[in-house]
């Protein structure tokens, strides 16, 4: 992420918490740094890891309350892919849309952009009852090539599998 669009997002949740009426405290800006920060997709879990590397004394509750507070402000899409764990990502506006590819067996999360896919939406959108898409989300459940057992098949996730042998 460029300095201007960190920028942006911290104004947005320096705007979101006056309007609000709340106030910040040291932790607090500790975990909304280190999740603007952050790219990908990212549970309570991985967050509360990244922020205790900083400050060890931040409890999971406050990682928590802090999540739901940049969901509520906008700043924090979150994100259910199926195996029964929130995970969350940055609510950037100037970001681009993305879809989602995931492994149904490592949990590998890649998010990728297409052009033929998003006319093609908006194409059947039209023909079945003119909708005009305002927004959407594209998920497609797989295996990859290292779950479906290709010989020196590539994962992203290589630590799910070292665990599991």
């Amino acid at each position: 992420m460029d300095s201007d669009s960190h920028r942006a997002l911290k104004h947005r949740w320096s705007e979101y918490l006056r309007r609000s009426g709340l106030k910040t405290t040291q932790q607090r800006e500790l975990i909304v740094e280190t999740f603007l920060r952050l790219e990908g997709h990212v549970s309570i879990d991985e967050l509360l890891a990244r922020v205790r590397r900083r400050n060890p004394r931040v409890g999971y509750a406050t990682v928590y309350r802090t999540l739901k507070l940049l969901a509520e402000g906008g700043l924090a899409q979150p994100r259910h892919f199926g195996d029964q764990q929130t995970r969350f990502e940055v609510a950037d506006e100037g970001a681009h849309h993305h879809d989602h590819l995931i492994c149904t067996e490592c949990n590998q999360i890649i998010e990728f952009e297409n052009e033929q896919i998003e006319r093609l939406q908006d194409e059947v959108a039209k023909e079945l009852g003119g909708f005009k898409i305002v927004r959407h989300k594209l998920e497609l459940y797989g295996l990859c090539p290292r779950a479906r057992g290709e010989q020196n098949g590539y994962c992203a996730q290589p630590e799910r599998w070292t665990r599991r042998s």
